[in-house]
């Protein structure tokens, strides 16, 4: 099939691509690739290749692709109401429906769900519900975040902040004052090697307790972080790390924000990340697999305790003073029941635990023994391949060399398989939709084999 040349100009001369070296694009150096159809775990370009996408988008397309059902529900929402707001207590079918599901599923001390439409909008109600709850509460100074490095929280001002990536603070003046940031849990990256992993976990608690004593308790009103880290590395917790910072948190009180964004609606196998983790939230923020990207939606879970307040807050104050235009919009509600109806009625929240498992135990079985990679991780669905200059004294490759880049090109290249290249490491992630087969986990690793071996060997 030939190229649309005048699409690829279109792009390159009309197209603000985020996360994009933006001078390189406009002058053609880096690929254009135009998305045109796809099925479960495949997609398909305009030139024809079909591509394994083992990051389900950006983990996001957690049914996998082409789901009519999901479709036919966005089309008959449009037909029948394409769009209502959601103030002053004005709600649609679709979107009333979803709150319930939703809390059906959450852990059992969660109130109520504000609709917004993807996890960075999420967060910045998040923040903005955690100042509210301490002006009513006659806590004014109570105002800081703390959030961990590494951690992925969004792009905006404050959600931006709140990510702990380099990337996302460089030059943007990020981040704001109220947001600070504790250590991440990464033990592979651990500063002391010879910390068992209790005594990281013992670690990273203390780093916490200091900071909250450098800073004031009564100056802190909330933490937040993802029960796996995600865009950071692919990161699943030490064992015993979120009791231990929960005990911290408890002590402070200062509200807890899980960030479910990836892991919420079963990509570790349960439901929630909570529930898999044992995580006592005040407020829970999902989004991506709500309704698997079929239509933009995301949502604040907030806890009865919360709840409490925030009402306390209207009857001093009238109403709350917070919305978008497009929360809790029709679509992307009957997107997101189609959505999670599919999941139950696939068992996909078993099979994202099962296949996950096979995908990281084969994962390990055929690359750990490698010289070069120094570790292989993950949960469920989630799993990290992470690259080393040398295994023995664990140092890693200049991060000029693009050694988790070249890897990632050259299993496109080679086998026509999608991961995704992290940041701040030569990681390679992987995050597949749910629906994802032990026959296409076994390609997904022989491929990445053969692409590990093509760059280093």
């Amino acid at each position: 099939m030939l190229k649309n040349d005048q699409l690829d100009q279109w792009d390159r001369e009309n197209f603000f691509h985020p996360s994009t070296h933006l001078a390189q694009h406009a002058r053609g150096e880096s690929p254009n690739r135009v998305i045109k159809t796809a099925s479960g775990v495949f997609i398909e370009d305009r030139d024809g290749n079909k591509l394994l996408d083992a990051f389900a988008g950006l983990y996001c397309v957690n049914v996998g692709y082409g789901r009519q059902q999901i479709a036919e529900a966005i089309a008959d929402q449009a037909r029948e109401l394409a769009y209502y707001h959601s103030y002053v207590g004005h709600g649609t079918e679709a979107s009333i429906t979803l709150a319930k599901m939703i809390l059906d599923r959450a852990p059992a001390n969660m109130s109520k769900v504000y609709f917004g439409l993807g996890g960075s909008d999420a967060n910045e109600t998040n923040v903005k519900l955690i100042w509210y709850y301490n002006n009513i509460l006659g806590r004014p100074e109570k105002k800081k975040i703390i959030s961990r490095w590494r951690g992925y929280h969004g792009s905006g001002l404050v959600t931006g902040s709140l990510t702990g990536l380099e990337l996302f603070h460089k030059k943007f003046d990020l981040p704001v004052e109220q947001v600070i940031h504790t250590e991440a849990p990464y033990y592979f990256r651990r500063a002391d090697l010879d910390q068992s992993e209790e005594q990281f976990v013992a670690h990273c608690a203390a780093e916490l307790e200091a900071l909250i004593e450098r800073e004031g308790a009564d100056t802190i009103a909330a933490f937040i972080g993802e029960p796996v880290l995600g865009t950071g590395g692919i990161v699943p917790p030490p064992a015993g790390y979120w009791e231990a910072i929960q005990a911290v948190l408890k002590k402070h009180d200062i509200l807890l924000v899980a960030d479910e964004v990836v892991t919420g609606f079963g990509r570790l196998g349960s439901m929630f990340g909570s529930d898999h983790y044992g995580i006592e939230a005040d407020i829970i923020t999902i989004a991506k697999g709500l309704t698997s990207a079929y239509a933009p939606l995301s949502g604040s879970i907030v806890s009865d305790k919360v709840w409490k307040v925030l009402e306390q807050g209207t009857d001093e104050n009238g109403p709350i003073g917070h919305g978008w235009t497009y929360s809790a919009h029709p679509i992307g509600a009957a997107a997101g029941v189609a959505n999670l109806k599919l999941i139950d009625e696939m068992n996909l929240v078993s099979n994202a635990g099962e296949v996950g498992a096979y995908l990281n135990a084969t994962m390990a079985e055929a690359l750990s023994g490698h010289a070069h990679v120094g570790d292989v991780r993950g949960e469920g669905m989630l799993c990290a391949v992470e690259i080393v200059k040398d295994k023995d004294s664990r140092t890693f490759f200049d991060a000029a060399d693009k050694i988790g880049p070249q890897i990632s090109a050259k299993l496109l290249e080679q086998d026509k398989v999608i991961a995704r290249a992290m940041p701040q490491g030569d990681i390679l992630g992987f995050a597949p939709p749910f629906c994802l087969t032990r026959a296409e986990a076994d390609q997904v690793v022989a491929a990445t084999v053969r692409a590990v071996e093509a760059v280093l060997g």
